[in-house]
């Protein structure tokens, strides 16, 4: 079943007017036929989840998405040579599903095993703290206390923390909200007793809605990559490691990170 995304052409021209390019002045070494591996249609269509805030959010000015890896999609499509589409989703199952599918060439994801049987990764370009939220009057106080029985975790389906915490769990139980934005609300609404995901989300929601608190410290570490189908061989995944290594060697991840003002996630060491 194909899943609807809110699709959006860029033309190069337009593209990276924005980016603050100037100081990444030579781009990567791609390999020879990089284009036809990563963009067989002549176009690169690139899946952008909305769901995780450090990497993208809805951006103002009629543009679908901005945020590291939007810049990320479009400075690949220019080192290509090839315009890019935006295929805009609300959830990181949904930009799996994309890829997965064949509705995208490209996409951004935390690099988890069960994703491997179906998309190949880069090594990563950042990573990203999970962390646990409660209320002010739980009594939970550190992170080694929530997995125990009668807990409940919300978490968004299909995300890097559902994914982890279906392995790493032995006492608790999950719960999930059909996307990672919707943790929170659902957290409240259902009245489970934490609520895991990225920890700048999680800030803010507590920020916005009060009687909330963060347990200190973190559950996991996110390591965000590119990824593209499994299926489309090595040609396409040597393409994007060399991509990746060049964007974090030549500071273009560390401004994108300035540049959206991303506060929690760091830049990746080299692979």
């Amino acid at each position: 079943m194909r899943h609807p995304v809110s699709r959006r052409v860029l033309l190069n021209a337009s593209l990276i007017a924005g980016l603050g390019l100037g100081a990444c002045s030579s781009g990567a070494r791609l390999p020879s036929g990089a284009a036809t591996a990563l963009a067989p249609g002549g176009r690169l269509r690139a899946s952008i989840n909305l769901g995780n805030p450090i990497l993208a959010r809805r951006a103002e000015g009629g543009e679908p998405a901005a945020g590291v890896s939007v810049d990320l999609a479009c400075t690949l499509a220019q080192q290509l040579g090839v315009p890019v589409d935006l295929l805009v989703v609300d959830s990181a199952r949904l930009s799996v599903d994309a890829v997965t599918s064949g509705q995208a060439d490209i996409g951004f994801f935390a690099i988890d095993p069960q994703r491997a049987n179906t998309i190949a990764f880069t090594a990563p370009y950042v990573l990203i703290e999970g962390a646990y939220l409660v209320r002010q009057g739980s009594p939970l106080a550190d992170n080694a206390e929530v997995d125990r029985a009668g807990h409940t975790i919300m978490v968004g389906r299909g995300s890097a923390y559902d994914l982890y915490l279906s392995r790493a769990l032995k006492h608790a139980q999950l719960a999930h909200a059909p996307t990672s934005p919707a943790v929170v609300d659902h957290f409240l609404l259902h009245n489970a007793d934490v609520a895991a995901g990225v920890k700048q989300q999680l800030q803010a929601d507590a920020a916005r809605l009060g009687g909330l608190r963060l347990l200190p410290g973190r559950f996991m570490v996110i390591e965000q990559a590119m990824g593209a189908p499994a299926a489309r061989g090595a040609a396409a995944v040597d393409a994007l490691k060399a991509y990746v290594e060049w964007a974090k060697r030549s500071g273009f991840v560390a401004d994108a990170l300035a540049r959206h003002a991303i506060d929690g996630a760091i830049v990746a060491p080299a692979a």
